[in-house]
C-alpha cells in the first residue's frame, strides 16, 4: 500500500446529523488513521498513484467536499488517511481543512507529497495561508464535511427500514381536529398506541415523533427475499398530552381518551392511519471513505430513491442489499458494475448465447446503513446506474 504525505494539513472526516459542523473538531483520530499517517509523513507515494490531472496547487474554497479534494490528488479518492499524512507533532487534529488554504503538490525525488504553500523565498517554516482567523470565528465554517450535506441530510432522519412488524406495533394517529382529514403544520391530531404501550407523557421534556407512512417491501434483486420494508417519512409531531380513560360509570366502562399531539413539520399532507416512531437522539457520524473491510459477494442496487424513478444520476440516493449484517459500515465505497447483457452470437454460423461482461460504471458510498440493507450516495459515474446492478469492492 502506497500513501500521500500531506504535512502539517488537517484534514476533515466527519460529517454531522443534526449538529454543527463545529464539533468534528472533536472527533477522534482511530489509532488506524493515525499509523496511516505516521508511514505516510516518511513516504510521500510513487507518481502513478496520483489523478492524471492532478494540479500543482489548489486553493481551498468554501463549499469544497473532502471527496472532491482528494479526487484531485488520488486515482482512488476513498483511500482517505492517505490523503492527510502530515507532522503529528504539529498536528493534534486531522479532522479540519480551512477555506483559503494553499496546497502545493511536490513531485521532487520521483514520489509525491502534498504540502502547504510556503514563503516566497522557500524556505522557512512560515505557513503562507489566506486570512484564516474569519473562518475560525464562526462556528459553523470551520470544517469542511467529505460530502455536501445537503445531498444526504433528509435521508438520515427521514426515510425508514424497518421490520415487519415494527409500524404495525407503532402508535397511529386515530382522528384531527375540528374534523379535520388532512393535516399539515400547526394543526392537532389525536394518537393512540397499542393497547400494552399506551401513548404516556415521560418525565421531563415532551418527546417528538417522526410521522410515517406506507412500509414498502425491499426485496434482493438476485434472490427476491425481503431484507426490510421502507417506511415513507410524512412529517414530526410534539406530544401534548398522553392518553388516558374517562372514568367509569355505572351503567358502561371509561373509554379511552387518545393522546394530543401537534403537528410541528409536514413533508406531505398527514393522515388518519399513519405511524409515530420516537424521534431518534442527534449522532455524530463519520464519512471517512474507505473500502470494506469485508469481501462484498453479491451485491445488487435494490432500488433508486424517488417515485418512478429508473435510473440513478451522479448525488442520488440508492438503497442495496447489504447492510450491517454484512459487514457494511457508514462509510464504505462500492464499485458500480453494470451487469454485462445476454445476447445470441450469430457471428460464428451457429447460434450461441453469451454473457457479456460486467462493466464498472461508478462508485457510491454508504451513509445510512440498517442490519441487511443501506442507503448509499452515488458519487460519480461514467453511465447511469439502475436497479439490479451489481456491487463490488472498489
Amino acid at each position: 500500500m502506497y500513501h500521500l504525505r500531506l504535512p502539517a494539513i488537517p484534514l476533515a472526516a466527519a460529517a454531522l446529523l443534526g449538529a454543527a459542523t463545529a464539533s468534528a473538531q472533536n472527533y477522534p483520530v482511530t489509532p488506524t488513521q493515525r499509523a496511516v499517517a505516521q508511514q505516510t509523513a516518511q513516504q510521500g507515494v510513487p507518481l502513478s498513484e496520483l489523478a492524471p490531472n492532478a494540479p500543482d496547487e489548489y486553493t481551498v474554497k468554501r463549499g469544497d467536499t473532502l471527496w472532491a479534494i482528494s479526487r484531485l490528488y488520488l486515482r482512488k479518492p476513498w483511500r482517505w488517511p492517505e490523503l492527510w499524512g502530515m507532522n503529528l507533532r504539529e498536528i493534534a487534529n486531522p479532522h479540519l481543512i480551512y477555506p483559503g488554504q494553499v496546497l502545493y503538490l511536490d513531485k521532487s525525488g520521483g514520489r509525491a507529497r502534498l504540502g502547504l504553500r510556503r514563503g516566497a523565498g522557500g524556505s522557512g517554516d512560515t505557513v503562507k495561508l489566506s486570512p484564516r482567523t474569519r473562518y475560525e470565528s464562526d462556528p459553523n465554517s470551520l470544517a469542511l464535511p467529505m460530502l455536501d450535506p445537503s445531498r444526504i441530510d433528509a435521508f438520515l432522519t427521514e426515510p425508514l427500514v424497518v421490520d415487519e412488524g415494527t409500524l404495525a406495533a407503532a402508535p397511529r394517529i386515530v382522528a384531527g381536529d375540528g374534523e379535520r382529514v388532512l393535516l399539515s403544520r400547526g394543526d392537532r391530531a389525536y394518537v393512540r398506541g397499542p393497547a400494552d404501550a399506551p401513548v404516556t407523557e415521560p418525565a421531563g421534556p415532551l418527546p417528538q415523533y417522526r410521522v410515517f407512512r406506507n412500509a414498502t417491501p425491499l426485496a434482493d434483486p438476485g434472490t427476491g427475499e425481503i431484507l426490510g420494508y421502507e417506511a415513507q417519512y410524512v412529517g414530526r409531531v410534539r406530544l401534548v398530552r398522553g392518553e388516558s380513560r374517562t372514568p367509569d360509570t355505572d351503567s358502561a366502562p371509561g373509554l379511552v381518551v387518545p393522546a394530543t399531539v401537534d403537528v410541528i413539520a409536514a413533508r406531505e399532507e398527514i393522515r388518519a392511519g399513519d405511524r409515530l416512531l420516537p424521534e431518534p437522539p442527534q449522532q455524530l457520524i463519520s464519512y471517512a471513505p474507505r473500502a470494506p473491510k469485508v469481501e462484498v459477494a453479491n451485491g445488487r442496487i435494490i432500488s433508486i430513491y424517488g417515485s418512478g424513478v429508473q435510473y440513478a444520476g451522479q448525488n442520488q440516493v440508492v438503497t442495496i442489499n447489504k447492510g450491517l449484517a454484512d459487514g457494511i459500515e457508514s462509510g464504505n465505497v462500492l464499485a458500480i458494475l453494470k451487469n454485462g447483457q445476454t445476447i445470441v452470437d450469430r457471428t460464428g454460423g451457429d447460434k450461441e448465447t453469451l454473457k457479456l461482461p460486467d462493466e464498472r460504471i461508478g462508485l457510491l458510498m454508504v451513509f445510512r446503513p440498517f442490519e441487511r440493507v443501506s442507503y448509499a450516495l452515488v458519487l460519480e459515474i461514467t453511465s447511469p446506474p439502475r436497479a439490479g446492478d451489481r456491487l463490488a469492492n472498489p
